[in-house]
């Protein structure tokens, strides 16, 4: 059977060209546009400060959302009573070296809690008793020696110990051990700074996911008691985020999934989240922290996606120009 449009030879027909003619133009000057010349850019000149340079800034997208994000903190954190600031980070925002504006933070009273995954914690805490962390971890996996660092394991065993016993919370026993052990980068950890202003700081492990868990003197059922109690607090600290701003920072994968767990205790109790915003800070923008931060908590979800080592203090800054502080 034919199935062309088409003589009796099988042959197509061209289709009808169209009439080019009768398209209809409007004028530039009436059109919709996206953007206008108050929305370009403006040099600075040498010298200008901070909030210069963000009102220079187009007001456009990644900018934009910048300048939101460091009004919503502000705004938070100048109500009265202040509103929770929360803050959730993984491994590479130590590794880039911006604990210390966290720190900042938590010593002015900005940042309310601090969550961590087994990453950043292991990382903050070599920072702070030895000066130094990462490893090349090809080549020292390769010779066998990936993860094994001594002092490491045995700190952190010590506070699953102490956390088990004390029922306080991961978080705060390893704050706890790292200033009994003391070293050269204590006024860098964050772990030192929470706990020295006594505000929540919990750790959330995924059991086999960091090097300590090699350890064969680490006491599982201590790891999972103390972490566990450690997303109790989080979950009683999430309850309390309604007006409050949550900062999910370079966690993909551990610190999303957990404060969506959160997010349905806090709903499943009647507890409300009105006017929360939610913000996610990473390298790019992947599946949970799009949906389970910005999405699907009904936040007002605000992406910044960028080198943390570059988002962080220009995040910083911005926020420390919006309340009007000195470095």
């Amino acid at each position: 059977m034919n199935r062309h449009p088409s003589g009796r030879n099988g042959s197509t027909t061209a289709p009808e060209a169209l009439d080019l003619g009768g398209l209809a133009f409007e004028s530039l000057e009436n059109r919709p546009s996206k953007v206008t010349l108050q929305d370009m850019g403006r040099p600075l000149a040498p010298g200008a400060g901070v909030g210069a340079w963000l009102e220079s800034l187009p007001p456009l997208l990644g900018a934009a959302s910048l300048k939101r994000l460091a009004l919503a903190i502000a705004r938070a954190h100048e109500h009265t009573p202040p509103r929770r600031i929360a803050c959730a980070i993984g491994g590479h925002v130590i590794k880039t070296g911006c604990g210390p504006y966290l720190i900042d933070w938590i010593n002015r009273g900005i940042l309310t809690s601090l969550a961590l995954n087994g990453a950043a914690a292991i990382h903050d805490l070599e920072l702070a008793i030895a000066g130094k962390t990462s490893e090349d971890v090809g080549a020292r996996l390769l010779n066998g020696q990936f993860g094994f660092a001594r002092e490491t394991s045995d700190l952190f065993a010590s506070a699953c110990d102490r956390a088990s016993r004390s029922r306080n919370g991961l978080g705060q026993a390893l704050g706890e051990v790292v200033i009994e052990h003391g070293g050269p980068g204590l006024e860098h950890s964050v772990l030192v700074a929470a706990a020295r202003k006594t505000i929540p700081l919990t750790v959330h492990v995924a059991i086999g996911a960091d090097i300590v868990h090699m350890n064969p003197d680490l006491d599982g059922a201590a790891l999972g008691r103390a972490t566990l109690d450690d997303f109790r607090l989080f979950t009683n600290e999430v309850a309390g985020l309604a007006g409050g701003v949550w900062l999910n920072i370079g966690s993909a994968v551990v610190m999303p999934e957990v404060f969506l767990k959160a997010v349905s205790i806090v709903r499943n109790l009647g507890r409300p989240l009105d006017g929360l915003t939610a913000a996610n800070l990473d390298f790019d923008q992947k599946y949970r922290g799009m949906l389970n931060v910005l999405e699907r908590p009904g936040a007002h979800g605000i992406a910044l996606t960028g080198h943390h080592e570059i988002l962080i203090p220009l995040l910083h800054a911005a926020v420390a120009d919006r309340l009007g502080q000195a470095p």
